[in-house]
């Protein structure tokens, strides 16, 4: 299964429909978003696209209608891999029990630094805020493949 991974879309509506339409069109299944949507609005586009989305609260997102829908980590499986996300990996200390949660994790997206990298079990897909930085994994190969504007 392919997924999309966005991140630090910061109400970036333009950024967004380029790579929601893209999402279309290579058939992903699902959307990861690592948070900072930034509002409602942002919310409510991404989820027009009617592919299954997966999202967390980031730092930029304090309003309470945003708040309402998202939580700071959340934990799912998708093709028998156990995923987790949240927006910036240093609150990952204040989880209850941080440690054993991330070790019976596969693989773990984040956000928050606006920079595309991969270490060990940890995934960053970039920004949509001012510019097209983004990831494709596939849950089968268990490959990152990172998008920017030199490949898209």
């Amino acid at each position: 299964m392919k997924i999309v991974v966005i991140g630090d879309t910061h109400d970036n509506i333009q950024n967004i429909r380029h790579v929601m339409g893209f999402s279309e069109k290579i058939k992903a299944e699902a959307v990861i978003h690592t948070g900072d949507w930034s509002n409602l609005k942002t919310y409510k586009e991404i989820k027009s696209y009617k592919i299954k989305t997966y999202g967390v609260l980031g730092n930029a997102d304090i309003s309470s209608e945003i708040k309402s829908k998202l939580d700071e980590f959340l934990e799912l499986e998708i093709d028998n891999l156990k995923i987790g996300l949240i927006h910036n990996i240093k609150k990952l200390k204040l989880i209850e029990n941080w440690k054993f949660k991330i070790e019976n994790l596969d693989i773990v997206f984040c956000g928050h630094e606006h920079k595309q990298y991969q270490k060990n079990k940890f995934i960053n897909p970039g920004s949509l805020e001012n510019d097209i930085n983004f990831a494709i994994f596939d849950t089968k190969t268990k490959r990152v493949e990172f998008i920017n504007n030199d490949k898209i």
